[in-house]
């Protein structure tokens, strides 16, 4: 089992940046590739970044990519979400996720993923 914790969300004014950091406990972090997804009202979950187990693999939705950045610090058992040049449609609740095996694949579906922390709400002021 591993619990996994979100924070660093705020209210940010468009153009502005956050780092999001997701925290693990209960399992070898370093072994799992991590990802991020997020969830606007009356929306679907959706895939924003994953990593790979090592970091040197990523990946990223085409809505965010070039203005976010996903990495780790496998001493740490944190994984991060830099994101700049915030818009209003990124305003969201961010969650960090994880897989119960391990694997080289970075799915960018919710369902591959069998662990989620609790979320941090990111709003982007116009």
């Amino acid at each position: 089992q591993v619990q996994l914790v979100e924070s660093g969300g705020g209210l940010v004014q468009a153009g502005g940046s956050l780092r999001l950091s997701c925290a693990a406990v209960g399992r070898t972090f370093r072994s799992y590739n991590m990802g991020w997804f997020r969830q606007a009202p009356g929306k679907e979950r959706e895939f924003v970044a994953a990593i790979r187990w090592s970091g040197g693999t990523t990946r990223y939705a085409d809505s965010v990519k070039g203005r976010f950045t996903i990495s780790r610090d496998n001493a740490k058992n944190t994984v991060y979400l830099q994101m700049n040049s915030l818009k209003p449609e990124d305003t969201a609740v961010y969650y960090c996720a994880t897989r119960a095996i391990i694997t080289m694949s970075t799915p960018t579906h919710p369902d591959e993923y069998d662990y989620w922390g609790q979320g941090t709400q990111v709003t982007v002021s116009s």
